[in-house]
């Protein structure tokens, strides 16, 4: 039994849910306008009906088919929850053969300050949280705290053969009645789980230790709790990593022209990370809810294209991926989306490049980015206009080169020609981490000797005059080119987004 959580003392499983989405689907089944003209049903659209016994006609069977329906429609209730959770989407994977039934009660907790949730519990059981996908296995009455981790801050201490297997938590209760956790995975394991071995991140005291798992399932990895801290799931394996996959659509706002497209693990620490990206953002965008769920796997190293079938009016850049797991970056990839003209509607599908199977679809319409003004009425972003090209279609294919994932962002564009001051480099110093002898070699093509030679010459100097030197001696080297803008460039695929934002604010001032 669940203590009363929400507003007002009740505890809530966000029912009502199955109704928006019986709509929703209606919606996604009928004619569009403009490029689309074929139809689109969904495959849950009939409601699951009860069983019908052979004595119907006695008053007990007729008790117990109301019963079973009514189980039927709550059951579909929370997993419709589930599935439309902020940061956790459940999969949905044939080669998984993952089941709807289990013997956890399913719990929406409290979301409390900065990004935690908080459930409490009455009594002995196991407990299935619908905003983040964990499961907690408990002796008595206890409260749990937990909020969903960034593995770009603890991926640097994953070493091989263990990779990322799914999201990261900060967990905190009373380990004498918190028995076991069970984390979500992003994997698809198949028929290939016996070849695979789990294990699970535990940072101790900020010390990393990977422990053993004591069972693991079609979505989840069981870890019994010895104490709390930052944890996350980890695998070995042999086989090629294929993950169940997501893909997440925003509107940009101050641009009515212009969509983004993530394409990602289904990991909800990769997903919140996202969601940060979005709101750190110098533009302003809102969320396009679309089924995110993948159909099929994405597998590392495999090349996906998202087209439209309006090809004259919506410009896809880049038109192909390739797909690795980014979550222990913090700064996700995107596709840009560009609308050339006004449409009521168009289609988007993302693809395998080798087999050129549909992995995931959506059909998006004029009302799906229509937003609230400060006053709570719907409004529409000003008319779309005909986008103008900066420049040529080999000069875009040329710059989207240089990345596989075609990491476009959003670059303020004062001062970019001004060259960086000692002030400002110092700033940015400071916000720099321990990875940042890797930053100096990999995005500012340093040499080891020089990171070196400066530490070992100004060795009474603080870490930070060593990571400012650093930064002054790429200026030296650039000369006329140590601009803001050229270290921004630099820096933007690998660094936090704290010092992302403390450069564009210098950018912008």
């Amino acid at each position: 039994m669940v203590t009363a959580l929400a507003n007002g003392g009740q505890m809530v499983h966000i029912n009502g849910r199955e109704e928006e989405d019986s709509s929703f689907e209606e919606k996604e089944g009928s004619t569009l306008n403009g490029c689309i003209e074929e139809n689109e049903s969904s495959g849950d659209e009939s409601p699951e009906s009860s069983s019908e016994s052979d004595s119907e006609d006695t008053e007990e069977n007729e008790e117990r088919g109301d019963e079973k329906e009514k189980n039927d429609q709550d059951d579909k209730s929370l997993i419709a929850s589930a599935e439309t959770s902020e940061f956790y989407i459940r999969p949905s994977c044939e080669h998984c053969k993952i089941t709807n039934k289990n013997d956890t009660e399913k719990v929406t907790p409290r979301k409390i300050s900065k990004g935690q949730f908080l459930l409490m519990v009455d009594e002995e059981g196991s407990y299935h949280c619908l905003a983040t996908g964990l499961i907690f296995e408990v002796s008595g009455k206890v409260e749990i705290k937990y909020s969903i981790l960034s593995w770009s801050k603890y991926g640097e201490f994953i070493k091989p053969p263990w990779i990322l297997g799914g999201p990261i938590f900060n967990v905190s209760s009373d380990v004498s009645k918190l028995k076991s956790v069970h984390f979500p995975h992003s994997l698809c394991l198949g028929d290939h789980d016996s070849d695979v071995k789990f294990g699970v991140l535990h940072m101790r005291e900020n010390v990393p230790q990977v422990e053993p798992s004591v069972d693991h399932s079609a979505t989840h990895i069981k870890w019994n709790v010895s104490s709390l801290s930052p944890v996350g799931p980890l695998i070995q394996t042999s086989e090629a990593v294929q993950h169940h996959g997501a893909v997440l659509l925003y509107k940009v706002i101050d641009d009515p022209h212009s969509f983004r497209v993530y394409v990602a693990a289904n990991s909800a620490s990769v997903i919140k990370d996202i969601s940060n990206s979005i709101k750190h953002s110098q533009r302003k965008f809102m969320k396009i809810d679309k089924p995110p769920v993948c159909q099929k796997l994405l597998q590392e190293g495999k090349k996906y294209r998202l087209k439209s079938e309006c090809e004259s009016t919506v410009d896809i850049i880049p038109q192909e991926i390739e797909f690795h797991d980014d979550s222990s970056r913090k700064l996700k990839n995107f596709i840009e989306v560009y609308l050339e003209h006004p449409v009521n509607a168009f289609k988007l599908s993302l693809e395998e490049v080798d087999s050129d199977q549909i992995i995931w679809t959506a059909a998006l319409r004029e009302c799906d980015w229509l937003h609230s003004d400060s006053n709570g009425e719907t409004s529409q972003a000003e008319p779309i206009k005909k986008r103008k090209r900066k420049s040529t279609a080999s000069d875009e294919e040329g710059i989207f080169k240089q990345s596989k994932w075609g990491d476009i962002t959003d670059e303020p564009k004062k001062n970019k020609n001004l060259l960086i001051t000692d002030q400002q480099l110092l700033v940015i110093a400071k916000k720099l981490g321990k990875e940042w002898k890797e930053i100096g070699i990999c995005c500012l093509s340093l040499e080891m000797k020089d990171i070196d030679q400066i530490q070992d010459q100004f060795k009474d100097e603080g870490i930070n005059i060593h990571k400012f030197r650093m930064l002054a001696k790429w200026r030296e080297r650039e000369k006329d080119n140590g601009t803001v803008q050229r270290l921004y460039d630099l820096l933007k695929p690998q660094v936090t987004y704290e010092v992302q934002e403390t450069l564009e604010e210098i950018l912008s001032e």
